[in-house]
């Protein structure tokens, strides 16, 4: 008689979840009642009594919920985790600046943050519209591109790989901080000057990466192509680009990020009044960190957005490498 087999369920795991939940909500509710403590006094003014009431909640609460987040984090995947520990470290600071009465010309509370992006927003979107859209945009895809070119002339032609691409990996080292004054100086303080540097920033780890990518097809596929007497060209899109494109992924991912560094770098040396790496620094001379903390904030979303767009457009087309790579770490 065949045996079945029956599907043991594990009351451990699931206890575990519930025990981090528990801890999680505990430890948010000290948190929450630390804030509460110092909230209605200025941050001068703050009795010594709440002050130590409200750190010794803190770190209470701050405690419990990192082991709540341990027992969560072990069976929930995704941003959950990431976006639980972004709300306890934030109502933890809130917490700590009101209760050692740190001035808001130094560190402002996140509270304050949330207000000035608010109070900023119609400034701040135009602010971003110009670094991201006309700056950011416009550089990655031209730099995007050319480098595409480039490694694609390097690959169909040796004598440039050999006396060309060495270059690229010297430039490549040049710090943007260094650049960046230089392109403002001869391309003058419009976006495009910023443009530029984004694109300079973009080309050299898509160009690298690519001709890797290109160089990597597997040669008994190569041979596999011409047994069948296919054509170059066509061995060329059926085997060398499909196992670059992974490398070619990998470099847009890299450039997504070092794309928004050098458009609020290259703003920091010279602007038409509008961006924001030019809002940054202008309201840190003013000294108002709130409005500087809140571009910051819009520069990190979008840059985690673009990011995010990308590695889906990968998981799109490059499913099939994915799916290889898992295989082989099974077999």
């Amino acid at each position: 008689m065949a045996s079945r087999t029956v599907p043991v369920s594990l009351p451990g795991r699931s206890s575990r979840v519930t025990l981090g939940w528990a801890l999680f909500a505990l430890g948010l509710a000290l948190l929450l009642a630390a804030v509460w403590t110092v909230w209605p006094y200025a941050l001068d003014a703050v009795p010594a009594g709440r002050k130590t009431m409200s750190i010794l909640l803190t770190v209470l609460g701050a405690v419990s919920g990192a082991f709540g987040l341990a027992g969560v984090a072990s069976r929930t995947k995704g941003l959950i985790p990431a976006l639980l520990a972004a709300l306890l470290a934030l109502i933890a600071v809130e917490a700590l600046l009101r209760a050692y009465g740190v001035p808001p010309g130094l560190i402002p509370t996140p509270t304050r943050v949330v207000q000035a992006l608010w109070s900023a927003r119609a400034v701040l979107l135009q602010d971003a519209r110009v670094t991201f859209v006309q700056e950011t945009l416009v550089g990655y895809a031209a730099g995007a591109v050319l480098g595409i070119l480039v490694a694609l002339a390097a690959v169909r032609f040796p004598f440039l790989e050999r006396g060309a691409l060495p270059y690229a990996g010297l430039f490549s080292s040049i710090p943007i901080v260094a650049l960046a004054p230089v392109i403002v100086k001869a391309f003058g303080l419009e976006w495009t000057s910023k443009a530029i540097i984004v694109a300079i920033t973009v080309f050299f780890p898509v160009v690298v990466n690519v001709v890797r990518g290109l160089q990597s097809a597997n040669p008994l596929l190569l041979d596999l192509m011409r047994t069948y007497a296919v054509t170059p060209a066509q061995a060329f899109a059926l085997v060398r680009v499909p196992s670059a494109l992974p490398f070619l992924f990998n470099a847009l991912k890299v450039a997504s990020t070092l794309a928004m560094i050098g458009a609020i770098v290259g703003e920091f040396f010279g602007t038409e009044g509008r961006g924001l790496g030019f809002r940054i620094q202008i309201e840190a001379g003013r000294f108002n960190l709130d409005i500087v903390w809140a571009a910051i904030v819009v520069a990190s979303v979008l840059g985690i957005a673009f990011y995010a767009i990308i590695q889906w457009i990968e998981q799109r087309y490059t499913g099939w490498h994915a799916s290889q790579r898992s295989n082989g770490r099974t077999a």
